[in-house]
């Protein structure tokens, strides 16, 4: 832009140069500056929103690290809290039943925080309330697991003191590879013979004729007949306790009413007998008279990962045998 300037005079019709004032320099000199500015901003708006500085990409790797890292300890917490809620099952509903304790509490189960805020110092970051959950979900299952260790360690009192308990309540099973031989569960199942639904009060096992039956606890045999209401042969044994177990449906038996037996020992052998319709052995076990699932006693008998097979097999909806 040439620094001087020269314009056209219409009356004289000569050519004159124009005089700037310093105020025209200082508005020329303003005009420039804000178009600049504006452009600057524009261009700043435009990098800033639709493009990303390698410190932003770097940043934006890293929190999605941080997202899987977090996915993989909440998946893992899930599955810790999966496993002490089986574990809390089973020690409300089997171990302390067996030695008629009473269950824990439910609130005393759930570990409740209450009162003063325990995260408070955890407050004013991006993203406290992810954190402050996830460390109450950590506590409170270290709380659980804090009640179920000492849980364990009442039941294990309640063990020692009770040697006879344990060796006379039904916790084996009847026959030789039962995991694999259970064939229908208890609960409402389909009757072969009168094929309508009927509560089954225990657990059938298929097996050739004349397979050994065990007595599952010490205990008396207060029958030993052939029964006709459609058990057949079978034999029942009180074993103390509010306990008895019954087995049904046998092809022979080896003992006689008022024998005392002991956990193991042979006392008949499968057979067809009675509302049969294959060889099979029907057991029952009955607390205080009323019955109970059998599956749940034959954790004497089985490591972990067979007692959960078996409790598998016995919870499909099937046909029983009888």
């Amino acid at each position: 832009m040439s620094k001087v300037q020269y314009r056209l005079n219409t009356k004289s019709l000569a050519v004159e140069r124009v005089k700037r004032s310093v105020w025209d320099k200082v508005k020329a000199i303003l005009r420039y500056a804000i178009a600049g500015m504006l452009f600057s901003v524009i261009v700043l708006f435009i990098g800033f929103t639709f493009f990303e500085s390698p410190k932003e990409r770097m940043l934006r790797r890293e929190i999605d690290q941080f997202r899987v890292q977090y996915d993989l300890l909440n998946d893992r917490i899930n599955v810790l809290a999966s496993v002490l809620d089986d574990i809390q099952e089973r020690d409300d509903h089997i171990y302390r039943v067996i030695f008629e304790a009473d269950p824990i509490p439910r609130p005393v189960r759930d570990a409740a925080f209450g009162g003063v805020d325990r995260y408070a110092h955890l407050a004013g970051y991006q993203n406290s309330k992810l954190i402050s959950e996830t460390m109450q979900r950590v506590d409170q299952l270290a709380s659980q697991l804090y009640i179920q260790s000492k849980s364990y360690d009442e039941v294990f009192d309640m063990a020692v003191n009770k040697a006879d308990m344990l060796a006379s309540i039904p916790a084996i099973i009847p026959i030789s590879r039962g995991t694999d031989r259970l064939i229908s569960g208890y609960g409402m199942r389909m009757h072969p013979i009168y094929k309508t639904m009927r509560m089954h009060t225990g657990v059938d096992f298929t097996a050739p004729t004349g397979t050994p039956i065990y007595a599952t606890g010490n205990g008396v045999v207060i029958r030993a007949e052939r029964n006709n209401y459609g058990y057949g042969r079978m034999v029942v044994i009180d074993h103390g306790y509010g306990y008895t177990s019954l087995y049904a449906h046998m092809h022979e038996i080896n003992v006689r009413r008022g024998q005392r037996v002991n956990r193991g020992e042979v006392i008949g052998k499968v057979g067809n007998t009675g509302t049969s319709t294959a060889p099979h052995l029907h057991y029952e076990i009955h607390r205080n008279e009323r019955s109970v699932n059998p599956v749940h006693y034959f954790y004497n008998d089985l490591t972990p990962e067979e007692f959960e097979i078996i409790i598998e097999r016995a919870s499909r909806v099937n046909q029983s045998l009888s």
